[in-house]
């Protein structure tokens, strides 16, 4: 196959960060995606519907002229959040899901849940409007080994969340274990999850093998190969549960390459190449339509878009870095072949 044309896929799980860091990093998802779940993990978190939308006022104004992308917004559950907020967001036709971040998982969760029972109260009224809740799922108690925090999750608080809220729509994101697959496959079709291309590419040998790699560091991170391989067997299943988030998260080069570097893969310019790849590699790139395009509109209630994008297959080379101005960020796979590229 010399070719692969597609629906215009969707990337439903994003940072694009905010100031000058936004404006460097949209236009390459612009260029791929008609739409994306906007993270709301900044500095400042994005709490209200308010905030929310100043948020998306930045993200538009920092897109080229005359360029098609729809932000969809998000916002940072809190053990703050009021019943108000979340019927506010509900009724908002440009907020569409609340993120929850334990604690101290990951970047700028240090305003996240510390005590996720406490706020089932917000689960309830989540249900009860019908908007849906975004997990980081990963415990951060320190005891617990960093490989096993996603399964630890699902067996102490998910698994009792979607018992006690059967209609809450629920993402799982960036799944990263064959028990994560498990667990959506088994329970009803409000829960699904999201899978990044380094997910499905990488295992954790990625991370040390040859030395430390801090632009394969990621959260959750990178897990065995027997992961990998189940990870790969959803995206590729055909199984609507499962859809594309890339998760892809900018930071400066100086602050991946340090002695405590950032949290954080930036695939945004080369996201459907990765996704294109890693389809192909398990004889599957039939299946990708779907994953990419299809099966994250049809959770979110929107309609499925209507251009497309066509990816050919031609080797060529990921450039070390993507600079503007003071910035500098370096891409996940930096200077790594890819055998296919957007058209």
């Amino acid at each position: 196959m010399k070719t692969i044309t597609i629906t215009r896929p969707d990337d439903m799980h994003l940072h694009v960060r905010n100031g000058a860091l936004l404006k460097t990093v949209l236009p390459y998802t612009a260029k791929q995606f008609a739409r994306a779940i906007i993270m709301p993990n900044l500095k400042q978190p994005v709490v209200s519907v308010e905030q929310a939308l100043v948020y998306r006022e930045e993200i538009i104004a920092a897109l080229p002229a005359s360029w098609a992308f729809t932000p969809l917004m998000t916002l940072y559950l809190t053990a703050s959040t009021s019943i108000d907020e979340i019927k506010n967001a509900a009724e908002s036709e440009y907020v569409h899901a609340f993120k929850l971040y334990p604690a101290g998982a990951t970047t700028h969760s240090d305003s996240g849940v510390a005590d996720i029972k406490a706020i089932y109260p917000l689960f309830a009224a989540m249900e009860k409007y019908g908007i849906p809740l975004l997990i980081h799922g990963e415990v951060t108690d320190a005891e617990c080994d960093i490989f096993d925090r996603e399964r630890v999750f699902i067996d102490t608080y998910l698994i009792d969340i979607v018992k006690e809220f059967p209609n809450l729509r629920v993402v799982l994101e960036h799944v990263t274990t064959a028990e994560a697959v498990q667990f959506v496959e088994s329970v009803d079709v409000n829960v699904a999850a999201t899978i990044t291309p380094q997910h499905l590419l990488y295992n954790r040998n990625a991370l040390l093998v040859g030395g430390i790699r801090p632009h394969n560091y990621c959260l959750p991170v990178l897990k065995r190969e027997q992961h990998r391989q189940a990870l790969v067997k959803a995206a590729t299943s055909g199984n609507p549960k499962f859809f594309l988030g890339t998760d892809s998260a900018p930071h400066l080069t100086e602050l991946k390459e340090n002695a405590c570097g950032c949290a954080g893969c930036f695939s945004a310019p080369i996201a459907m190449e990765l996704y294109a790849q890693a389809f192909e590699s398990a004889n599957a790139l039939d299946k990708l339509e779907g994953f990419a395009s299809f099966f994250g509109a049809d959770f979110y209630s929107l309609p499925r878009n209507t251009g497309t994008i066509t990816l050919e297959k031609i080797d060529w080379e990921i450039p070390a870095n993507y600079q503007e101005n003071a910035i500098s960020i370096t891409p996940f796979k930096a200077l790594e072949v890819l055998n296919w590229k957007i058209a």
